[in-house]
């Protein structure tokens, strides 16, 4: 080996999974960098920068089979042959698109990346896809009024609008940590106790015990149409911290469970009171649609006259006889007074 020679260190040693021609065409040139450009230093290195597959390919090489620099180079390349398969060709181009959200800056450089691999690119190939590549807007526009001929001038055009795009993000990025600043106020637990949410109350004492959960009730009566389902869970939640995890039917929304919703159990609870939920409830048999409304409206008949006095069923006006002018014995006097108490015990 020549005097003060060292092996280059940016060299990567190849294992089968690239361009063997560019391997070789690199560890040519870092060769000669370093000052070595003989047919014995290259073939004596080449294996150093082998390794897996392509170190066992070399240990078995017949003895005497090269004789140059250019035969190993000629053998490594035809071996590894296959390998060129993961290196893209000039229409793979055609599928690099910008994305939605991605910058022009990291498409151009995701697009430069690619061409990078690909062998004698035609220029005007390169200009055509990295244009078809872009997403519709402003920049899209420009290029499509101002048709830049060349990939100089694409970049000419290219570099303002990236400029742009940076100056965006910096304010972007300045004001962010405003908006978490503010996020975390709102999310502290002071910031909580200051803005009193309504908190609903129930309106029974005691609640029906059921044999189902009152979600299933809930879902039945809803499938029957029995009652409507609110729109709206009313303003004792506050939607910045909905649980995604709890979901009520009756509702229909996120952030509480139907058995936790007190809405929900108060309408079981009042339905059940009326009868119409007999088939849930333990000891009790189902009825009939229209045997529960009927012994409703007989039950709050019955409640009403309860509740209600009694109007008289007649008025004593005048009472024959001379019990007021001494025209009767006193034993006919007697037994009007007691009518007259007899017809008053009936009101």
């Amino acid at each position: 080996m020549p005097k003060n020679f060292a092996l280059p260190s940016a060299l990567e040693p190849y294992k089968g999974f690239r361009d063997p021609r560019a391997h070789v065409k690199k560890f040519q040139s870092m060769i000669f960098f370093n000052g070595a450009n003989n047919e014995p230093v290259l073939c004596r290195v080449f294996p150093t920068y082998l390794d897996g597959a392509a170190l066992l390919w070399f240990s078995k090489l017949s003895a005497g089979l090269i004789s140059s620099f250019e035969d190993l180079a000629r053998s490594f390349i035809d071996y590894f042959a296959a390998s060129r398969i993961y290196v893209h060709g000039s229409d793979y181009l055609g599928t690099i698109k910008q994305g939605q959200h991605e910058s022009l800056k990291d498409y151009m450089t995701r697009f430069a990346e690619a061409t990078m691999e690909i062998q004698d690119l035609d220029l005007a190939v390169h200009l055509h896809a990295l244009k078809a590549g872009l997403r519709p807007g402003k920049f899209w526009e420009t290029i499509a009024i101002t048709k830049p001929k060349t990939l100089e001038e694409f970049r000419e055009r290219a570099a303002g609008h990236m400029e742009i795009e940076e100056l965006r993000e910096a304010q972007k990025s300045d004001k962010q940590p405003h908006r978490r600043d503010e996020e975390k106020a709102l999310r502290s637990p002071s910031n909580r106790d200051t803005k009193k949410l309504f908190k609903l109350t129930p309106k029974y004492n005691t609640y029906t015990i059921f044999n189902t959960k009152r979600e299933n009730i809930i879902k039945e009566i809803l499938n029957a149409k029995i009652v409507k389902p609110q729109a709206r869970a009313g303003n004792y939640q506050d939607q910045r911290f909905v649980d995604r995890n709890k979901h009520c039917a009756f509702h229909q929304k996120f952030g509480h469970t139907t058995d936790d919703c007190i809405i929900a159990k108060d309408l079981l609870e009042r339905l059940a009171r009326q009868g119409l939920l007999d088939k849930y409830v333990k000891g009790r048999k189902a009825r009939g649609t229209n045997s529960d409304k009927n012994e409703h409206k007989q039950a709050v008949t019955d409640k009403k006259e309860q509740t209600t006095p009694d109007l008289p069923k007649g008025i004593i006006s005048h009472i024959s006889g001379g019990y007021a002018g001494g025209g009767e014995t006193n034993s006919a006097r007697k037994r009007s007074y007691r009518a007259m108490l007899a017809i008053e015990g009936t009101l």
